[in-house]
């Protein structure tokens, strides 16, 4: 017959204890986690945002030259309108189209607005604590 070694019950201070120290090492495993999927992300996002600002550069590039082929189309070979008023032309076109664009966004900007609702949710939280529903 083999004889059992007798095991003695932990108490309820070892047992917080312990509780104590797993939940420690599982919320700064938790955090490491978080930190190395953070890392990740960032870089793909640094990435992602480096090929974006390519992209809208060579779209720059892409309207010069854009405007300039207009405006040797408007010139049509010395035969349409001499060459600085195509240039001129291309020059306004751009100048009413910001004018468009900024008439557009301060439209948008004065649709733009406080959190009216939320301002006065806000301002029932002390009455709500005290107990004045």
């Amino acid at each position: 017959m083999a004889i059992e070694p007798l095991r003695e019950e932990p108490t309820i201070g070892r047992l917080i204890k312990d509780a104590q120290t797993d939940i420690s090492t599982l919320i700064r495993k938790e955090i490491q986690l978080a930190k190395a999927e953070l890392k990740v992300s960032v870089t793909a996002g640094g990435i992602g945002l480096g090929l974006v600002a390519a992209a809208g550069f060579l779209l720059v590039l892409a309207v010069i030259m854009l405007s300039v082929a207009i405006a040797y189309f408007i010139n049509w070979n010395g035969h349409g309108l001499d060459l600085h008023w195509a240039f001129l032309i291309v020059f306004g076109l751009y100048v009413v189209l910001a004018a468009l664009l900024v008439f557009l966004a301060i439209r948008s900007f004065k649709k733009v607005k406080a959190p009216e609702k939320a301002i006065e949710q806000g301002r029932e939280i002390p009455r709500a604590l005290k107990g004045q529903a």
